[in-house]
């Protein structure tokens, strides 16, 4: 069908998508990033700095279970604007963190309990409120996604919103050292916070629920509900009864695509939340000095994550099933992130060479990361896309905690002993493997397309 003659309004939710994401991942690197700042202020070990960003993502992990049953039943219009609303809270108040690790402490201290670090207790605090806000993102996304495109197109979509990641990671390092450096810590957490209140209005303005939108044309409704069930009158069939989450854990599908989160999340929360620590615990980089180098690094992701949503249309046009067909194109993908394991024994040329090979892992599990959301709308109604998407945030999540922890264990053994190096060599040694393996176990729980037809 002609694109002049359906319209394009769905790009255009696609484009808020793109930006909510962007902020997402603004807001939740800038602790990443003033972290080499932060520990000498506060004196951190590594194991602090990890048990912090942990409490993050273990919140992340636990809130995602609810989340996107929560967007499920608000809808995505409502559920989305409170998701922005509290990440946001949760951004800004970093910047408040001692004053609320202050008040923390006081408290606990009335009923007995003793606090080690109060800056520690504050920073966890607000990383606590930020990933109970952030758990809604990818939820809400994704079905925003299901709501606005039809199956053959969702895959790109996802990509390009996706693409958010990428753009809020390049930004970030232009942007927070920068802030920090001239107003101050507290500033970064402020400024970049804030900027989620300004989305909330475009979103209000643009967004409805497509059989709601007066801004897309018959044509195009017609176009994004043309692989819908439909009943006799031409209506579309939605079946509004409540999927338990039980009984979406007996499917293999929900399996499959948790099993690929909890493989890979952790691999791009490790990239995102330490590579400002090893510029420099390696190379001795800090503030300003790593706005480059962490800028081309997510520059590079751009390309998977546009690229990999286009990629398995491919396998479709050769007339596989869209998960089949998503499947091949993950398998090719999984191989580049192996390039990692070169990044420390060519680091004693330079800095670059680890820089440019982690972009191209970075960049595959950009790739990685839009096929796999897709392959729930492949296989679940639109009723449990947000409920799946849900689960299996949880569980990378719970990765991503495993990831960091281990980390911070390792990073401060081996900098006990006098090189630290020792540490990254094995961290970046799980994170090349670790894509190959989620798609053997993947292909294993289902090695073919099997739609779920009966919740």
């Amino acid at each position: 069908m002609n694109e002049k003659k359906v319209g394009n309004y769905r790009w255009r939710i696609c484009a808020l998508l793109f930006f909510a994401t962007t902020v997402n991942y603004l807001d939740r690197q800038v602790l990443s990033l003033l972290k080499p700042h932060l520990e000498e202020i506060f004196g951190w070990s590594n194991s602090d700095y990890a048990n912090i960003a942990s409490v993050f993502q273990f919140t992340y992990a636990i809130s995602m279970l609810f989340a996107g049953r929560i967007i499920d039943k608000l809808g995505t219009k409502k559920g989305y604007a409170w998701a922005i609303i509290i990440w946001s809270i949760g951004a800004i108040i970093h910047a408040f963190a001692i004053p609320i690790g202050q008040g923390v402490s006081t408290v606990l201290g009335f009923m007995g309990i003793g606090v080690a670090s109060v800056s520690i207790v504050g920073f966890m605090v607000s990383r606590a409120v930020l990933g109970f806000g952030e758990a809604g993102n990818f939820p809400a996304a994704i079905k925003a996604t299901a709501e606005y495109f039809p199956k053959k197109e969702r895959s790109f979509a996802t990509g390009f919103f996706n693409g958010g990641t990428n753009i809020g990671a390049v930004l970030a390092p232009l942007s927070v050292p920068f802030i920090a450096a001239k107003w101050g810590w507290e500033a970064a957490f402020f400024f970049i916070g804030a900027i989620g209140f300004i989305w909330l209005i475009f979103w209000y303005k643009y967004y409805d629920k497509a059989e709601d939108q007066k801004r897309l044309s018959p044509e195009e409704l017609a176009y994004i509900r043309s692989d819908d069930e439909v009943d006799s009158s031409g209506n579309v069939i939605e079946d509004t009864a409540k999927v338990s989450w039980f009984k979406l854990l007996t499917y293999r599908q929900t399996w499959a695509f948790a099993v690929g989160k909890f493989m890979t999340d952790g691999v791009w929360w490790f990239f995102l939340f330490w590579l400002p620590a090893y510029l420099k615990d390696q190379y001795g980089m800090m503030d300003t000095q790593i706005m480059l180098p962490l800028a081309v690094l997510y520059s590079m992701t751009m390309f998977g994550s546009v690229g990999g949503g286009w990629f398995p249309m491919y396998f479709i046009k050769k007339g596989l099933e869209p998960y089949d067909g998503r499947m091949k194109a993950m398998l090719v993908i999984a191989i580049f992130p192996l390039v990692v394991l070169a990044a420390q024994p060519l680091g004693h040329i330079s800095f670059w060479f680890p820089v440019l090979l982690i972009g191209v892992g970075a960049s595959a599990h950009q790739a990685w990361s839009a096929n796999l959301f897709t392959t729930v709308s492949d296989m679940f109604p639109k009723k449990a896309i947000g409920s799946v998407v849900g689960i299996g945030g949880m569980i990378g999540g719970l990765g991503g905690v495993f990831m960091t922890k281990l980390g911070g264990g390792l990073f401060d053994h081996y900098k006990a002993l006098g090189h630290i190096e020792t540490g990254y060599t094995i961290m970046f040694t799980i994170c090349a493997v670790a894509y190959l393996v989620a798609w053997v176990i993947m292909k294993t729980l289902v090695p073919k397309y099997k739609l779920i037809t009966d919740l």
